[in-house]
C-alpha cells in the first residue's frame, strides 16, 4: 500500500484506509480504529469525526496522543456527561475541510469568540429555550467590551452556527433536547443609502476629470455593480474589448490566519462564495469606449496598471472616502456604489432576472429585497401611472 499523509494508505483495490489509536490493550500494544472511503480526502475528514466521536463516547484518552490535546483541556466533565464544547468543537474541525479558508475563519471566530465563552461548559442535556434565548439578548446587549452590544447580523450568524452545532451533536447519536429552530434573532430592518442622481453624476464627473488607475476602478464599480473584493482582484486580461464583457471569476479579501501563524491576517484571492458570482457582465458601449481609453497597452491588476501589485480592499475603502471628501461629497462606504447601481437599473426598468445575474446573486428575491431601493422619483412615476383612472372626460 502506498502512504499519504499521516496513517492514511491507497489499498490495492484503490480505495483509501486510514486508521487511529483508540488506546492500548493489556499487554501494552495499541488498539486501532480503521476508516474507509474513495478519496485520500475522504478519509480524512472521516478521521477528524471519528477522534472527536471518541471524546464524546470514551472517558479515557489514548495515551499520550498529542492531536487529541486542546489548549482548553478535556471536553467532558469528571461525571461523563457530553457538554456543549466537545459537540462545538467536534463540528468545527468537520468544517476545516469542506468549506473555503475565508468561511473556516469565520465559523472558528464565530465559535471561540462568542458562543464557548458563554455555552462551552453547559451540558447538553441541560440547553432549553430558555438559555438560548437568553444568550441571544446577552450578545444583544451593551457591555464592558461593546458599547452598543453585538449587530443583529453578527447574532443572527451565530444563531446559524449553534444550529449547526445541535444537528452535528445529533447526528453522532445525541438528540436535540429542544426546538431550536423555535429560537430565531428578528432582522434589524435598516434603510440602505444610495447616491441621489445629483450626487452620481457629481461623482461621475470627477472621476473624469481626475483619471487614475483607482478613480477607473470606482466607476467601473457604479455602472457595474462590481463587489470591493471583485474589483480588486480585477486584472486587465479579465475585460475584453472584443465582446464589451468583464470576467469575474476572483475576489480578493483580508482574512485572519491559524493561531500558529507570525501574521495575525493574510491576503488570499480566491472564487467568489458562490457559483452565481462567476460572471460575465456585458459594459456599456460608453462605458467600453472609457475603460478601453485609459487602458490601452496596461496589464496586470486594474487598479495598479501593474503585474504584481494589487490594492487590498480596505485600502480601497480608504481611498473612496479621500475622494468623496476631495468631490465634497457626503461620507457613504464603498458598497453603496453596487446598492446604487441596482437601484438605477430597476428605474430603468431593466429586467429583474438579467440584473440579478449581473450582479451575481443567487436568486431574484435576493436582488429585490436586499439591494433595490425605489427612489422617490421612481415612486412617483409608478403613482403617475394611475392619474389615468382619474381622468374625467
Amino acid at each position: 500500500m502506498s502512504k499519504k499523509g499521516e496513517n492514511i494508505y491507497q489499498r490495492k483495490d484503490g480505495r483509501w484506509e486510514g486508521r487511529c489509536i483508540l488506546g492500548r490493550k493489556s499487554d501494552g500494544t495499541y488498539r486501532y480504529r480503521y476508516v474507509y472511503g474513495d478519496s485520500y480526502q475522504e478519509v480524512k475528514e472521516k478521521l477528524i469525526v471519528e477522534k472527536s466521536e471518541r471524546i464524546l463516547f470514551s472517558d479515557k484518552r489514548p495515551d499520550k496522543e498529542p492531536e487529541m490535546e486542546t489548549a482548553k483541556g478535556p471536553a467532558r466533565p469528571a461525571n461523563g456527561v457530553p457538554i456543549f464544547r466537545t459537540f462545538a468543537e467536534g463540528w468545527l474541525a468537520a468544517r476545516q475541510f469542506r468549506v473555503k479558508e475565508s468561511t473556516y475563519i469565520k465559523y472558528r471566530n464565530i465559535v471561540n469568540s462568542h458562543i464557548l465563552p458563554e455555552l462551552g461548559d453547559i451540558e447538553w442535556s441541560c440547553f432549553n429555550r430558555e438559555i438560548m434565548e437568553l444568550f441571544c439578548q446577552k450578545m444583544l446587549s451593551p457591555n464592558e467590551k461593546r458599547r452598543n452590544g453585538l449587530s443583529f447580523k453578527t447574532v443572527s450568524d451565530t444563531m446559524s452556527v449553534v444550529r449547526s452545532i445541535f444537528r452535528y451533536g445529533s447526528e453522532q447519536g445525541y438528540g436535540i433536547p429542544f426546538d431550536i429552530s423555535a429560537v430565531f434573532v428578528r432582522k434589524e430592518t435598516k434603510k440602505m443609502r444610495i447616491l441621489s442622481r445629483k450626487e452620481q453624476d457629481r461623482l461621475c464627473r470627477f472621476l473624469l476629470s481626475e483619471p487614475s488607475d483607482r478613480n477607473l476602478g470606482i466607476l467601473i464599480c457604479m455602472f457595474t455593480g462590481l463587489r470591493l473584493g471583485e474589483i480588486c482582484a480585477l486584472r486587465w486580461d479579465d475585460i475584453s474589448f472584443s465582446e464589451q464583457t468583464i470576467h469575474i471569476h476572483r475576489t480578493m479579501q483580508r482574512i485572519q490566519t491559524d493561531e500558529t501563524s507570525g501574521r495575525k491576517t493574510k491576503i488570499i484571492i480566491t472564487e467568489p462564495k458562490s457559483s452565481g458570482s462567476i460572471r460575465s457582465i456585458p459594459m456599456s458601449w460608453e462605458l467600453a469606449k472609457i475603460i478601453q481609453q485609459y487602458g490601452r497597452r496596461k496589464r496586470g491588476y486594474v487598479l495598479t496598471g501593474k503585474e504584481n501589485a494589487y490594492v487590498e480592499p480596505r485600502t480601497m475603502e480608504r481611498y473612496f472616502e479621500k475622494i468623496l471628501k476631495t468631490a465634497g461629497m457626503e461620507k457613504v462606504n464603498f458598497h453603496v456604489l453596487r446598492h446604487t447601481f441596482a437601484t438605477r437599473c430597476v428605474e430603468m426598468d431593466f429586467d429583474v432576472k438579467s440584473l440579478s445575474e449581473i450582479l451575481g446573486h443567487s436568486n431574484v428575491n435576493i436582488t429585490l429585497n436586499r439591494y433595490v431601493h425605489p427612489s422617490m422619483e421612481l415612486k412617483r412615476k409608478n403613482m403617475q401611472k394611475l392619474s389615468e383612472l382619474l381622468a374625467v372626460s
